[in-house]
């Protein structure tokens, strides 16, 4: 849909200045890494916390989260639901393609309208924080949300360009990007040139057009009752999902439409203030950090020693190589937050080298998606910290929740294939008989086994400084961060393409989460404000189920979204209406509201594992079979998966039924 495939000698200023700029931000990452590290030995070493460190830093990572939109745009790293998109026809699929295009330029559009006004006059009353510090830091964030929009806007008006084929619509697009340049620049000189300027006054001409296309002159939307609305926002929701269009825009759309809708040209403020404050959450800082640190290990080679430092302790234990897979995996899932890279990382890795030494396939593949698949329940868990943020429970709670059922799932998986392999010793050989097959022993050089030590007392670093309230989690991936640097160092992998690299994917990655939870914030917000909440809520209390029956109804529900959704856009559509209904029912499932938000956390952790490897769709499966050897189908890995699937609902179920699997240890840890 977008310009992934356009090469660099036929760019446009546009796509020279996204992919530049994204290319540049990406730095921002690492010194606000330096700021936040600064910041914890400032407290610790010389007593004397700093005074300017977070809102720096938070200004540094919302700059890198909304410049990137122009370069993600460009590089369709945009996540979308291409299910149908893929099936239809090339033909239908560029019609597709160009409602998803018109569709996110007509909503950006909106946003910045309201956006850019509340730009201006926070620069024209250069808002403070009001600190200690006092740094214009809201000016700043409202300011890099419309400086973001534009260069988003900007590029999907390129791309919208690149897309259309006759000459009449390729004018009519550069009449378009000509209309909103307009626009949006007569706008600045009316900010700038003061109340009695003719600018002014055209801007006045634009809003009174505005005001008669107010969609209430024709409908009266509030007659409506709360759950025909409701239906009419799912609706149109998935409907829009489902045309493979990005789901930053699907749900930005849908939140613009509604505001509108209820509140009209007015209601567009609503909007731009919802995705403004999103981004002075602090906690948000987490996921890049996490990212990068993930990135650097992964490209500095640390699972491959992982890997063979894990077959010194494997030992004659028939089935070993793969029980140090499920052991290798835990520490992968401890060091990313982040289950793509993890499973990639080891069907590298760890698949070719199974399948090599004799291992029955349909077991070494199953073990490998599971295996992978912990890095949503083993904190850091990317998924916890945005579970957290739309729950608006305690993210260090949830990480230290989800360690005793992410080691129980590990550990159900070496069992199975112990027990197999007991069973049937022709699945799995001992190491004795696999060096005996091979003539080869795996050992690690003084380096690398020093860069595995250190990675591992990392991972202890990093956790241990969450669980023992040392550090925030913002603070405690910093360390890890920065962390990883010094493990590539030390493994003499450390060097300036390795740092590019990881910056600039780290930027993508986290770009593309960004702009999508910003949709998601600001539909969220109009749909809790239109009263959906409370009546989805009313809805599943009226159901006259027990409590666990309303929570296997949700359970159900995940299920199905499973089916077709994206894991970002399943938790911030539902986890604002369930966790609500969660936090009602505490008292009678004898939890507090905290512990009840915790819980259903990690049940809704657990369902989303089982999402990532179910077919059809399952993510897991896709991901392994882009790096497995061209004999593995994916059906067989469909096959293969089927008993870790079984696994994995044996997991929920005892969460589900015993509350303390999840809740024993962060009581443990606050007492």
């Amino acid at each position: 849909m977008m310009s992934d495939n356009i090469t660099f000698n036929r760019y446009t200023a546009i796509d020279h200045l996204s992919h530049f700029s994204g290319l540049g931000i990406a730095m921002l990452y690492l010194v606000a890494a330096g700021a936040t590290l600064w910041e914890v030995i400032a407290r610790y070493v010389f007593h004397a916390p700093t005074q300017w460190a977070f809102e720096v830093v938070m200004v540094l990572c919302a700059a890198t989260w909304m410049l990137s939109s122009g370069y993600i745009t460009l590089k369709n790293r945009h996540i979308g639901i291409t299910v149908i998109h893929g099936m239809v026809s090339e033909r239908a699929r560029w019609w597709l393609d160009l409602f998803a295009l018109c569709t996110g330029i007509v909503a950006l559009f909106l946003l910045l309208s309201d956006a850019s006004i509340r730009a201006y006059t926070a620069l024209s009353h250069v808002e403070r924080t009001g600190s200690a510090f006092n740094s214009p830091m809201p000016m700043l964030l409202k300011l890099l949300l419309a400086l973001g929009g534009f260069l988003y806007l900007a590029q999907l008006i390129v791309n919208l360009y690149r897309h259309v084929r006759s000459t009449f619509a390729q004018r009519s697009t550069q009449l378009l990007g000509l209309l909103v340049a307009f626009y949006f620049i007569n706008g600045v000189l009316a900010f700038i040139s003061g109340p009695d300027s003719w600018f002014v006054h055209l801007s006045e001409l634009t809003s009174q057009l505005a005001n008669s296309l107010d969609p209430r002159q024709w409908i009266d939307i509030r007659s409506y009752g709360l759950g025909s609305v409701s239906l009419i926002m799912v609706l149109v929701l998935v409907a829009l999902m489902m045309t493979g269009m990005p789901l930053g825009i699907v749900t930005l759309v849908v939140s613009v439409l509604m505001a509108v809708a209820f509140f009209g040209p007015r209601g567009l403020y609503l909007v731009s203030s919802n995705a403004a404050g999103l981004l002075d959450h602090y906690t948000l800082v987490a996921i890049p950090f996490f990212v990068l640190m993930a990135s650097i290990l992964e490209k500095a080679g640390i699972a491959e020693d992982l890997f063979d430092a894990m077959s010194v302790f494997a030992g004659n234990l028939r089935g070993g190589v793969a029980v140090q897979t499920v052991v290798v995996a835990v520490i992968l899932a401890a060091m990313s937050g982040v289950m793509g890279g993890e499973i990639v990382m080891l069907g590298l890795v760890a698949l070719p080298q199974m399948l090599r030494l004799g291992y029955d396939r349909k077991m070494t593949i199953g073990l490998i998606c599971a295996a992978g698949a912990l890095a949503t329940l083993i904190p850091p868990s990317i998924i916890m910290i945005v579970y957290g943020l739309s729950a608006e429970v305690g993210i260090g709670d949830l990480f230290m929740a989800g360690a005793i059922p992410g080691i129980m799932l590990a550990i159900f998986y070496a069992l199975y294939i112990l027990i197999r392999a007991h069973l049937n010793p022709s699945l799995a050989p001992t190491a004795a008989e696999v060096e005996a097959q091979t003539g080869q022993s795996r050992q690690l050089s003084r380096h690398r086994l020093h860069a595995v030590l250190l990675s591992i007392a990392l991972i202890g670093c990093v956790m241990g400084s969450i669980y023992a309230g040392i550090a925030s989690i913002t603070e405690a991936a910093a360390i890890g961060a920065v962390g990883a640097m010094v493990v590539a160092a030390v493994r003499h992998q450390f060097h300036w393409p390795l740092l590019q690299i990881t910056l600039v994917g780290t930027m993508a990655t986290v770009g593309t989460i960004i702009w999508l939870v910003l949709g998601a914030v600001s539909f969220v917000g109009i749909f809790n404000l239109v009263g959906g909440a409370e009546f989805m809520r009313s809805l599943f209390m009226n159901l006259g189920l027990p409590p666990l029956g309303i929570i296997l109804v949700m359970m159900l529900i995940l299920v199905v979204l499973g089916t077709f959704m994206e894991w970002i856009a399943i938790v911030l559509i539902t986890v604002p209406v369930f966790a609500p209904v969660v936090t009602s029912l505490a008292p009678e499932l004898g939890l507090t509201p905290d512990e009840a938000k915790i819980w259903f956390g990690i049940l809704f952790v657990l369902n989303i594992q089982i999402y990532f490897l179910s077919p059809p769709f399952g993510p897991a499966c896709f991901w392994l079979k882009s790096v497995a050897p061209k004999d593995v189908s994916l059906q067989e890995i469909f096959v293969s998966v089927l008993p870790f699937i079984g696994l994995q609902a044996i997991g929920l179920v005892l969460v589900l039924l015993i509350p303390d699997i999840a809740l024993w240890l962060p009581h443990w840890l606050s007492s």
